[in-house]
């Protein structure tokens, strides 16, 4: 069993078509084997990452007052900033604090009878003791997009698919997410979950870690590995609309971070890919014999997996932001699909 995570070179993806082969087997395998590994060359300026984390840790560093401001309770969208010990994890508290932030869209003008996923789609809460947040997270969410779209579509590639296989699920409106994360040091004794073992529940995730230590990913059954910080890296995750959609094929891996030693800090910027939420996810149908080589879904009772991507993600929203929930869902707690 590997003790690291296998290193994919984004840029191998301009060489002539018929070069690709090899990168495109490599990148299969190890999404259905780990479903993570580091992503290289994938180019975002150096000084692009080093802005987003700058400002990130500048947003922290405000006072309390004003980042209750942008409280998510404030939020029907679930945008905004949560304290550490706010969110759960099943059924634990997870010890960060963080800054929702979505597509900027108006929100739905809802109808009666309308699924309550449609209330997801909003505006975004912005700090004003902090404008220039706004214009270099939309900078961000853009370049990120991009670089997900090129990933997404050489996965499509790699399982003998058209290389917009997915383009339909992702839309107009995807459901692109932006998470500002800090995990505060622990004291000895106290909670060591800086957020517990879970899957995520789109299509792709990037992760932009801090030289801080803490993210450990379940590549067996109760076999963690450590995803330790390296330099310009991120650290890509398939979601649970891949896993659907390929029949296993494609793998959402558990993953958890332990918090750091108390006196110390954990800083990263996760962008979610995610499809647009009134999309139904399909199941593609694969060569036989890479349709042979799937491991067919993960079953977890306290988690199902849902075709419905409004419905998918809401599970998820209510479930780990309870305050939110109980404010604007308290018919979607008692309606909630899973």
């Amino acid at each position: 069993m590997a003790d690291s995570l296998p290193v994919l070179d984004l840029a191998r993806l301009e060489l002539p078509e018929a070069e690709q082969a090899p990168y495109l087997a490599e990148l299969r395998t190890t999404a259905r084997d780990v479903g993570f590994f580091y992503l290289v060359n994938h180019g975002i300026s150096s000084q692009l990452l080093q802005n987003v984390q700058s400002i990130t840790r500048t947003f922290f560093a405000l006072p309390d007052a004003e980042k209750q401001r942008v409280s998510m309770i404030h939020s029907p969208h679930f945008r905004g900033y949560n304290r550490a010990g706010v969110e759960y994890t099943r059924e634990q508290r997870d010890q960060r604090e963080q800054f929702d932030i979505g597509a900027e869209r108006e929100a739905l003008q809802l109808l009666p009878g309308d699924p309550p996923w449609k209330r997801l789609q909003g505006p975004n809460l912005w700090p004003e003791a902090l404008p220039q947040l706004r214009p270099l997270i939309h900078a961000w969410q853009q370049a990120m997009t991009h670089v997900a779209l090129r990933l997404l579509r050489a996965f499509a590639k790699s399982l003998s698919l058209p290389p917009t296989a997915f383009d339909a699920l992702y839309g107009s409106h995807p459901n692109e997410h932006v998470k500002l994360i800090r995990y505060p040091g622990q004291a000895t004794g106290a909670s060591q979950q800086g957020v517990g073992a879970h899957k995520d529940s789109g299509f792709l995730t990037f992760l932009l870690q801090d030289r801080q230590p803490g993210l450990q990913v379940e590549v067996a059954p109760n076999t963690w590995v450590d995803a330790l910080p390296k330099p310009g890296a991120f650290v890509v995750n398939i979601g649970e609309l891949l896993e659907i959609a390929t029949q296993g094929y494609l793998r959402a891996t558990v993953h958890r971070v332990k918090s750091p030693a108390a006196g110390q800090e954990r800083v990263s910027i996760a962008f979610f890919l995610g499809a647009q939420l009134d999309a139904e996810v399909p199941v593609y149908s694969l060569p036989p014999a890479l349709a042979a080589e799937a491991r067919g879904l993960t079953r977890d009772p306290a988690n199902p997996l849902l075709r419905d991507v409004g419905w998918n993600y809401l599970k998820g929203r209510l479930r780990s932001h309870r305050d939110v929930a109980e404010r604007y869902y308290a018919d979607a707690l008692i309606t909630d699909k899973s």
